[in-house]
């Protein structure tokens, strides 16, 4: 499953503010919420903030890909989250993290789940595709980034 599968333009967010991974989650859940009226913001954030206290979701270079299963969700959803300032995550490399994509699934959707996860952390783990994203500066240059990398990998 390619990446351009879970997101649209209107989860892209550029700028978001948040002093602290629990805020930035916060802020996030509520945004996707409301943008997938099928989706609550407090069961987003559960689900989100359940994830982290198995272990951080920092992959490191300043990415974090939250990422839960939720009970409500029909279909793979994602959201591509630049902060408007980094914030400790609790990452591998201990780096502030400014970037995030969060995804979600349905509760049954091991397979597609992990696929998206892998492809995730393919894209983030190249130097280029992390300064692109990192150089966008709107929501729809943000999206249009993630959407190229996407098209490069077909």
């Amino acid at each position: 499953m390619l990446i351009h599968e879970t997101l649209v333009r209107e989860r892209c967010f550029h700028g978001v503010p948040g002093n602290s991974k629990k805020r930035v989650l916060e802020r996030v859940s509520e945004m996707i919420a409301e943008q997938t009226p099928d989706l609550d913001a407090e069961d987003i954030f559960s689900g989100l903030i359940g994830r982290e206290r198995l272990g951080s979701t920092g992959i490191g270079e300043g990415i974090a890909i939250p990422h839960c299963r939720l009970e409500n969700c029909r279909d793979s959803v994602g959201a591509l989250v630049r902060l408007q300032e980094a914030v400790d995550f609790d990452a591998i490399d201990g780096q502030a993290v400014d970037m995030l994509f969060v995804l979600l699934v349905p509760e049954e959707a091991t397979e597609a789940h992990l696929q998206i996860l892998a492809a995730l952390a393919e894209m983030f783990s190249q130097a280029d595709v992390r300064e692109r994203l990192r150089l966008t500066e709107s929501a729809d240059q943000l999206y249009q980034a993630a959407i190229d990398y996407d098209m490069e990998q077909i």
